[in-house]
Protein backbone atom coordinates (compact mmCIF):
# COMPACT_ATOMS: atom_id res chain seq x y z
CA UNK A 1 0.00 0.00 0.00
CA UNK A 2 2.77 2.59 0.53
CA UNK A 3 4.65 1.14 -2.59
CA UNK A 4 1.41 2.53 -4.45
CA UNK A 5 1.38 5.82 -2.33
CA UNK A 6 4.78 6.59 -3.06
CA UNK A 7 4.63 5.63 -6.35
CA UNK A 8 1.16 7.87 -7.03
CA UNK A 9 3.24 10.35 -5.75
CA UNK A 10 6.05 10.49 -8.20
CA UNK A 11 4.02 10.14 -10.59
CA UNK A 12 2.04 13.26 -9.70
CA UNK A 13 5.41 15.03 -9.41
CA UNK A 14 6.38 14.46 -12.64
CA UNK A 15 3.14 15.07 -14.49
CA UNK A 16 3.31 18.37 -12.14
CA UNK A 17 6.77 19.31 -13.94
CA UNK A 18 5.73 18.45 -17.72
CA UNK A 19 3.10 21.35 -17.14
CA UNK A 20 5.24 23.69 -15.46
CA UNK A 21 7.65 23.61 -18.22
CA UNK A 22 5.04 24.06 -20.61
CA UNK A 23 3.39 26.97 -18.97
CA UNK A 24 7.16 28.45 -18.82
CA UNK A 25 7.51 27.98 -22.65
CA UNK A 26 3.70 29.50 -23.30
CA UNK A 27 4.79 32.08 -20.65
CA UNK A 28 8.66 33.53 -21.74
CA UNK A 29 9.22 31.92 -25.58
CA UNK A 30 12.31 31.93 -27.01
CA UNK A 31 13.54 34.53 -24.63
CA UNK A 32 17.48 34.65 -26.55
CA UNK A 33 16.79 31.90 -29.06
CA UNK A 34 19.01 32.38 -31.66
CA UNK A 35 18.61 29.38 -33.27
CA UNK A 36 15.61 28.58 -35.92
CA UNK A 37 15.40 25.81 -39.11
CA UNK A 38 18.31 24.28 -37.65
CA UNK A 39 20.59 27.38 -38.54
CA UNK A 40 22.58 29.43 -36.08
CA UNK A 41 22.62 33.71 -35.70
CA UNK A 42 26.14 33.27 -37.48
CA UNK A 43 24.44 31.81 -40.65
CA UNK A 44 20.85 33.99 -40.53
CA UNK A 45 20.30 36.65 -43.02
CA UNK A 46 19.45 39.29 -40.22
CA UNK A 47 18.48 41.61 -43.13
CA UNK A 48 15.55 39.64 -44.56
CA UNK A 49 12.79 39.87 -42.05
CA UNK A 50 9.59 41.79 -40.84
CA UNK A 51 8.52 44.64 -37.74
CA UNK A 52 6.30 42.60 -34.74
CA UNK A 53 4.76 44.20 -32.33
CA UNK A 54 6.93 44.12 -29.36
CA UNK A 55 5.93 45.63 -25.81
CA UNK A 56 8.68 45.23 -24.70
CA UNK A 57 10.35 48.63 -25.48
CA UNK A 58 13.77 49.46 -26.09
CA UNK A 59 16.55 49.41 -24.02
CA UNK A 60 16.22 53.03 -22.82
CA UNK A 61 13.67 55.36 -22.58
CA UNK A 62 13.13 59.24 -23.72
CA UNK A 63 13.68 59.60 -19.73
CA UNK A 64 16.47 57.40 -19.19
CA UNK A 65 19.04 58.35 -21.26
CA UNK A 66 20.91 61.73 -19.67
CA UNK A 67 22.77 62.03 -22.68
CA UNK A 68 20.17 62.49 -25.76
CA UNK A 69 21.60 64.04 -27.69
CA UNK A 70 19.24 65.04 -30.14
CA UNK A 71 16.10 63.29 -32.31
CA UNK A 72 13.93 63.16 -28.10
CA UNK A 73 10.28 63.13 -30.43
CA UNK A 74 8.66 61.96 -27.05
CA UNK A 75 9.98 65.11 -25.65
CA UNK A 76 7.86 67.01 -28.37
CA UNK A 77 4.68 65.51 -28.23
CA UNK A 78 5.01 62.49 -31.23
CA UNK A 79 2.93 59.60 -30.08
CA UNK A 80 5.33 56.57 -28.80
CA UNK A 81 3.43 53.73 -30.77
CA UNK A 82 6.48 53.19 -33.26
CA UNK A 83 8.68 52.05 -30.25
CA UNK A 84 6.48 49.22 -30.27
CA UNK A 85 7.48 47.37 -33.26
CA UNK A 86 10.62 44.59 -32.85
CA UNK A 87 12.82 43.73 -36.23
CA UNK A 88 12.28 39.61 -36.88
CA UNK A 89 14.34 38.18 -39.06
CA UNK A 90 12.67 34.96 -40.62
CA UNK A 91 15.29 32.28 -39.65
CA UNK A 92 16.19 33.65 -36.30
CA UNK A 93 15.63 36.05 -33.52
CA UNK A 94 17.56 39.17 -32.95
CA UNK A 95 18.87 39.09 -29.44
CA UNK A 96 18.48 42.37 -27.69
CA UNK A 97 20.95 44.87 -27.42
CA UNK A 98 23.00 44.05 -24.20
CA UNK A 99 25.09 47.02 -22.36
CA UNK A 100 27.40 45.48 -19.92
CA UNK A 101 28.54 42.47 -23.06
CA UNK A 102 28.87 45.20 -25.50
CA UNK A 103 31.57 47.71 -22.96
CA UNK A 104 32.71 44.34 -21.96
CA UNK A 105 33.81 43.45 -25.45
CA UNK A 106 34.81 46.74 -25.97
CA UNK A 107 37.61 46.61 -22.99
CA UNK A 108 40.11 49.21 -23.76
CA UNK A 109 39.06 49.69 -27.54
CA UNK A 110 38.36 52.65 -29.57
CA UNK A 111 34.90 52.90 -31.95
CA UNK A 112 34.28 55.31 -34.28
CA UNK A 113 31.60 55.97 -36.20
CA UNK A 114 31.96 58.02 -39.61
CA UNK A 115 29.73 59.51 -41.60
CA UNK A 116 26.79 62.01 -42.11
CA UNK A 117 24.94 62.68 -39.15
CA UNK A 118 22.58 59.91 -39.66
CA UNK A 119 25.33 57.91 -38.38
CA UNK A 120 25.78 60.06 -35.20
CA UNK A 121 22.03 59.35 -34.90
CA UNK A 122 23.12 55.68 -34.12
CA UNK A 123 26.06 56.78 -32.07
CA UNK A 124 23.33 58.53 -30.19
CA UNK A 125 21.40 55.56 -29.73
CA UNK A 126 24.42 53.44 -28.64
CA UNK A 127 25.26 56.37 -25.80
CA UNK A 128 21.96 55.89 -24.80
CA UNK A 129 21.96 52.10 -24.39
CA UNK A 130 25.53 51.92 -22.86
CA UNK A 131 24.69 55.07 -20.42
CA UNK A 132 22.07 52.80 -18.64
CA UNK A 133 25.67 50.74 -17.51
CA UNK A 134 27.75 53.49 -17.31
CA UNK A 135 27.14 57.12 -17.88
CA UNK A 136 30.49 58.78 -19.96
CA UNK A 137 32.75 60.94 -19.63
CA UNK A 138 30.76 64.17 -21.94
CA UNK A 139 31.69 64.81 -25.22
CA UNK A 140 35.18 65.78 -26.07
CA UNK A 141 35.30 68.84 -29.31
CA UNK A 142 38.61 67.94 -30.77
CA UNK A 143 38.06 69.67 -34.31
CA UNK A 144 34.77 72.17 -33.99
CA UNK A 145 31.63 69.66 -35.14
CA UNK A 146 33.48 67.06 -36.81
CA UNK A 147 35.48 65.14 -34.28
CA UNK A 148 33.75 64.22 -31.22
CA UNK A 149 34.60 61.88 -28.46
CA UNK A 150 33.23 59.89 -24.85
CA UNK A 151 34.92 58.14 -22.46
CA UNK A 152 33.68 55.32 -20.30
CA UNK A 153 36.51 55.31 -17.37
CA UNK A 154 35.52 51.68 -16.41
CA UNK A 155 35.75 50.07 -19.23
CA UNK A 156 38.31 52.21 -20.92
CA UNK A 157 36.49 52.17 -24.04
CA UNK A 158 36.55 55.29 -25.89
CA UNK A 159 33.53 56.15 -28.54
CA UNK A 160 34.62 58.91 -31.49
CA UNK A 161 32.30 60.32 -34.19
CA UNK A 162 33.92 61.18 -37.26
CA UNK A 163 31.51 63.87 -39.08
CA UNK A 164 31.88 63.64 -42.91
CA UNK A 165 29.31 64.65 -45.95
CA UNK A 166 30.65 62.28 -48.72
CA UNK A 167 33.82 60.34 -47.04
CA UNK A 168 35.94 62.06 -49.51
CA UNK A 169 37.39 65.58 -50.01
CA UNK A 170 34.61 68.13 -50.90
CA UNK A 171 33.84 71.95 -51.13
CA UNK A 172 30.70 74.13 -51.44
CA UNK A 173 30.94 76.58 -54.47
CA UNK A 174 29.93 80.14 -53.13
CA UNK A 175 29.09 83.13 -54.96
CA UNK A 176 29.81 86.56 -52.97
CA UNK A 177 30.45 84.31 -50.75
CA UNK A 178 27.78 83.03 -49.97
CA UNK A 179 27.19 79.02 -50.05
CA UNK A 180 24.93 77.69 -53.04
CA UNK A 181 24.18 74.24 -51.84
CA UNK A 182 26.42 72.86 -54.97
CA UNK A 183 29.37 70.98 -54.48
CA UNK A 184 32.87 70.22 -55.98
CA UNK A 185 33.64 66.28 -55.29
CA UNK A 186 36.51 64.72 -55.50
CA UNK A 187 36.11 61.50 -55.82
CA UNK A 188 39.57 60.34 -55.55
CA UNK A 189 40.28 62.11 -52.79
CA UNK A 190 39.85 61.02 -49.17
CA UNK A 191 38.65 63.86 -46.46
CA UNK A 192 41.68 64.37 -44.50
CA UNK A 193 39.44 65.22 -41.58
CA UNK A 194 38.81 61.86 -40.35
CA UNK A 195 41.45 59.83 -42.32
CA UNK A 196 43.87 60.87 -39.89
CA UNK A 197 42.14 59.27 -36.85
CA UNK A 198 42.09 56.03 -38.60
CA UNK A 199 45.38 54.59 -36.61
CA UNK A 200 43.79 55.32 -33.58
CA UNK A 201 40.71 52.99 -34.00
CA UNK A 202 40.01 49.54 -33.12
CA UNK A 203 36.09 49.20 -34.75
CA UNK A 204 35.11 51.63 -37.40
CA UNK A 205 31.06 52.17 -38.64
CA UNK A 206 31.09 53.82 -41.47
CA UNK A 207 27.96 54.92 -43.41
CA UNK A 208 26.88 57.99 -45.67
CA UNK A 209 24.67 58.79 -48.43
CA UNK A 210 22.00 61.44 -47.63
CA UNK A 211 24.89 64.63 -48.68
CA UNK A 212 24.65 63.19 -52.26
CA UNK A 213 20.92 63.81 -53.16
CA UNK A 214 21.79 67.68 -54.33
CA UNK A 215 23.63 68.88 -57.81
CA UNK A 216 27.42 67.55 -56.75
CA UNK A 217 30.58 68.72 -59.70
CA UNK A 218 32.40 65.64 -59.71
CA UNK A 219 36.24 65.59 -60.28
CA UNK A 220 39.04 63.04 -60.54
CA UNK A 221 42.43 63.67 -61.01
CA UNK A 222 41.91 66.64 -60.79
CA UNK A 223 39.73 67.08 -63.96
CA UNK A 224 35.47 67.79 -63.94
CA UNK A 225 34.33 64.41 -64.92
CA UNK A 226 30.69 64.65 -64.64
CA UNK A 227 27.89 65.82 -62.46
CA UNK A 228 25.06 64.50 -60.48
CA UNK A 229 21.62 66.37 -60.84
CA UNK A 230 23.02 68.83 -63.29
CA UNK A 231 21.97 70.06 -66.47
CA UNK A 232 24.72 71.21 -68.78
CA UNK A 233 24.81 70.48 -71.63
CA UNK A 234 28.94 69.75 -71.77
CA UNK A 235 28.80 67.69 -68.60
CA UNK A 236 27.04 63.90 -68.06
CA UNK A 237 24.78 63.57 -65.62
CA UNK A 238 26.31 60.34 -63.58
CA UNK A 239 23.91 60.07 -60.93
CA UNK A 240 23.79 59.22 -57.38
CA UNK A 241 24.45 55.85 -57.17
CA UNK A 242 27.67 56.79 -59.56
CA UNK A 243 29.33 58.96 -56.87
CA UNK A 244 28.25 57.06 -54.30
CA UNK A 245 30.00 53.97 -55.87
CA UNK A 246 33.42 56.05 -55.98
CA UNK A 247 33.41 57.59 -53.16
CA UNK A 248 33.05 54.29 -50.75
CA UNK A 249 35.49 52.79 -53.10
CA UNK A 250 37.97 55.89 -52.89
CA UNK A 251 37.25 55.01 -48.98
CA UNK A 252 37.47 51.32 -48.35
CA UNK A 253 40.90 51.23 -50.32
CA UNK A 254 42.08 53.82 -48.07
CA UNK A 255 40.85 51.83 -44.73
CA UNK A 256 42.22 48.18 -46.61
CA UNK A 257 45.70 50.02 -47.18
CA UNK A 258 46.35 51.80 -44.15
CA UNK A 259 49.74 50.61 -42.93
CA UNK A 260 49.33 51.88 -39.65
CA UNK A 261 45.87 50.51 -39.10
CA UNK A 262 46.27 46.97 -38.40
CA UNK A 263 43.49 45.07 -36.56
CA UNK A 264 41.36 47.55 -37.43
CA UNK A 265 37.71 45.68 -37.93
CA UNK A 266 35.55 48.40 -40.39
CA UNK A 267 31.56 47.61 -40.31
CA UNK A 268 29.54 49.57 -43.16
CA UNK A 269 25.96 50.21 -42.81
CA UNK A 270 23.58 50.46 -45.60
CA UNK A 271 21.44 53.23 -46.49
CA UNK A 272 18.72 53.97 -44.24
CA UNK A 273 16.06 56.10 -46.62
CA UNK A 274 14.12 58.85 -45.65
CA UNK A 275 10.66 59.02 -45.91
CA UNK A 276 9.29 62.12 -47.26
CA UNK A 277 5.57 62.47 -48.70
CA UNK A 278 3.60 64.83 -50.35
CA UNK A 279 6.74 67.05 -51.24
CA UNK A 280 9.96 67.05 -50.40
CA UNK A 281 12.45 68.24 -47.52
CA UNK A 282 11.59 71.82 -48.72
CA UNK A 283 8.43 72.19 -49.83
CA UNK A 284 5.96 70.77 -47.28
CA UNK A 285 7.06 67.04 -47.47
CA UNK A 286 6.12 65.16 -44.37
CA UNK A 287 6.07 61.43 -42.72
CA UNK A 288 2.90 61.18 -40.83
CA UNK A 289 2.44 57.20 -41.23
CA UNK A 290 1.51 55.60 -37.86
CA UNK A 291 2.66 52.17 -38.97
CA UNK A 292 5.64 50.35 -40.65
CA UNK A 293 5.31 49.24 -43.96
CA UNK A 294 3.99 45.90 -44.96
CA UNK A 295 7.27 44.06 -47.17
CA UNK A 296 4.87 43.97 -50.08
CA UNK A 297 4.32 47.61 -49.98
CA UNK A 298 7.95 48.65 -50.39
CA UNK A 299 10.52 47.62 -54.12
CA UNK A 300 13.63 46.49 -53.67
CA UNK A 301 14.24 48.20 -57.18
CA UNK A 302 13.91 51.82 -55.46
CA UNK A 303 17.31 54.21 -55.67
CA UNK A 304 17.22 53.64 -51.83
CA UNK A 305 17.96 49.66 -52.66
CA UNK A 306 19.95 50.42 -55.36
CA UNK A 307 22.53 52.65 -52.93
CA UNK A 308 22.59 49.58 -50.60
CA UNK A 309 23.54 47.10 -53.19
CA UNK A 310 26.23 49.74 -54.45
CA UNK A 311 27.59 49.64 -50.58
CA UNK A 312 27.32 46.11 -50.60
CA UNK A 313 28.95 45.55 -54.05
CA UNK A 314 32.30 47.57 -53.13
CA UNK A 315 32.44 46.34 -49.62
CA UNK A 316 32.52 42.58 -51.09
CA UNK A 317 35.39 44.18 -53.43
CA UNK A 318 37.19 45.46 -50.70
CA UNK A 319 37.10 42.12 -48.88
CA UNK A 320 38.30 40.37 -51.59
CA UNK A 321 41.51 42.62 -52.37
CA UNK A 322 44.37 41.89 -50.34
CA UNK A 323 45.44 44.10 -47.24
CA UNK A 324 44.32 41.65 -44.27
CA UNK A 325 41.77 44.26 -42.63
CA UNK A 326 38.68 42.79 -41.44
CA UNK A 327 34.87 44.34 -42.83
CA UNK A 328 31.44 43.57 -41.63
CA UNK A 329 28.23 44.68 -42.88
CA UNK A 330 25.07 46.03 -41.08
CA UNK A 331 22.47 45.49 -43.70
CA UNK A 332 19.45 48.06 -42.66
CA UNK A 333 18.08 48.91 -45.68
CA UNK A 334 14.92 46.77 -46.15
CA UNK A 335 13.84 47.19 -42.78
CA UNK A 336 14.25 50.81 -42.41
CA UNK A 337 12.07 51.45 -45.69
CA UNK A 338 9.65 49.70 -43.98
CA UNK A 339 9.84 52.27 -41.19
CA UNK A 340 7.99 55.42 -42.50
CA UNK A 341 6.50 55.75 -38.88
CA UNK A 342 9.88 56.27 -37.31
CA UNK A 343 11.04 59.95 -38.19
CA UNK A 344 10.85 62.84 -36.13
CA UNK A 345 8.38 65.05 -38.71
CA UNK A 346 7.48 67.87 -37.01
CA UNK A 347 8.19 66.44 -33.68
CA UNK A 348 11.84 68.04 -33.10
CA UNK A 349 13.57 70.76 -31.98
CA UNK A 350 13.70 73.55 -34.75
CA UNK A 351 16.74 74.76 -33.68
CA UNK A 352 15.92 78.28 -35.97
CA UNK A 353 14.59 75.64 -39.18
CA UNK A 354 10.77 76.22 -38.79
CA UNK A 355 8.61 75.08 -41.26
CA UNK A 356 10.60 71.78 -42.10
CA UNK A 357 9.45 68.35 -41.12
CA UNK A 358 12.32 66.03 -40.16
CA UNK A 359 11.92 62.51 -42.08
CA UNK A 360 15.94 61.49 -42.67
CA UNK A 361 16.73 61.15 -38.60
CA UNK A 362 15.18 58.52 -36.88
CA UNK A 363 13.52 58.65 -33.13
CA UNK A 364 15.23 57.92 -30.16
CA UNK A 365 14.27 55.31 -28.87
CA UNK A 366 13.17 54.01 -32.31
CA UNK A 367 13.75 51.73 -34.97
CA UNK A 368 17.11 52.54 -35.68
CA UNK A 369 17.99 51.22 -32.01
CA UNK A 370 17.68 47.93 -34.07
CA UNK A 371 21.13 48.49 -35.68
CA UNK A 372 23.07 48.35 -32.58
CA UNK A 373 20.90 45.64 -31.68
CA UNK A 374 22.67 44.27 -35.32
CA UNK A 375 26.30 45.57 -34.54
CA UNK A 376 26.70 43.85 -31.53
CA UNK A 377 25.31 40.75 -32.99
CA UNK A 378 27.91 40.76 -35.50
CA UNK A 379 30.58 41.78 -33.56
CA UNK A 380 29.89 39.24 -31.09
CA UNK A 381 29.25 36.37 -33.52
CA UNK A 382 31.88 37.00 -35.61
CA UNK A 383 30.83 37.83 -38.68
CA UNK A 384 34.09 39.35 -40.18
CA UNK A 385 35.39 38.63 -43.19
CA UNK A 386 38.98 39.49 -43.95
Amino acid sequence: MALTSTRQSLLLLVALSFVFFFLSLMCYPKPFMTISRGGHLADCDLADGEWVRDFDGSGYTNGSCPLMLEHNCGKYGKDQDYVNWRWKPKQCQLPRFQGKVFLEMMKGKTMAFLGDSVGRNQMSSLICFLSQVEIPIGAKNEDEDTVKTWYFQSYDFTLMQLWTKFLVEAAEQEINGTGTGFYDVHLDRIDTSWSGKLPLLDYLIISDGHWFFRKLYLHEYDKLVGCVYCSEGNLTDFGINFAIRKAFRTAFQFINECEECQGLVTVARTFAPAHFENGTWNDGGDCSRTRPFEESAISLTATEYDIRSTQVEELESTRSAKGGKGFGLLDVTKAMMMRPDGHPGSHRDFMGMTGFNDCVHWCLPGPVDMWNEMLLAVLKKGLIAT
